[in-house]
């Protein structure tokens, strides 16, 4: 059974919502896109702890010391792009539902498929559509029809 066929079009963007507020709190690292792997905090975390322990008579090389504040721009670089194509994404996302709205979409739901006018758009990082009473994400419309 479907849980979009018990509730209505409001009441379902509104647990939409509340779950992923919730999703979010519970790993804010991972909404972020930091996920499993190392950050920037991590890597200056085992830097000073490397260079906090070195030995005093063989010092690190000025060319390591020099390579690995080189890793560290390019990862921090690297975080900032990603957070910064994350935005671009979601600005995609929402204009390319604002086009849909007025317009007749084929939305692929499960094995069948829905056919309706684009009433309402919701959502700002995960936009939905609402098609015949129902919210649906810009992701499942299949076609789209003057």
């Amino acid at each position: 059974m479907d849980i979009t066929t018990l509730l209505s079009a409001d009441d379902l963007t509104r647990l939409t919502r509340q779950v992923e507020n919730y999703n979010r709190g519970l790993n804010p690292a991972e909404a972020a896109g930091a996920g499993q792997s190392l950050g920037k905090d991590d890597f200056l975390r085992i830097l000073l702890t490397q260079l906090t322990h070195q030995d005093p008579t063989s010092p690190l090389e000025d060319k390591e010391f020099v390579a690995q504040m080189a890793q560290f721009s390019t990862l921090e670089q690297m975080t900032n792009m990603s957070a910064d194509l994350a935005k671009v994404f979601g600005i995609m996302a929402r204009s390319q539902a604002i086009g849909l709205l007025g317009k007749t979409v084929q939305i692929a739901v499960g094995d069948s498929k829905v056919s309706g006018r684009v009433e309402e758009i919701t959502g700002s990082e995960f936009p939905q559509i609402l098609v015949e009473g129902r919210y649906y994400d810009v992701s499942q419309v299949l076609s789209v029809m003057e």
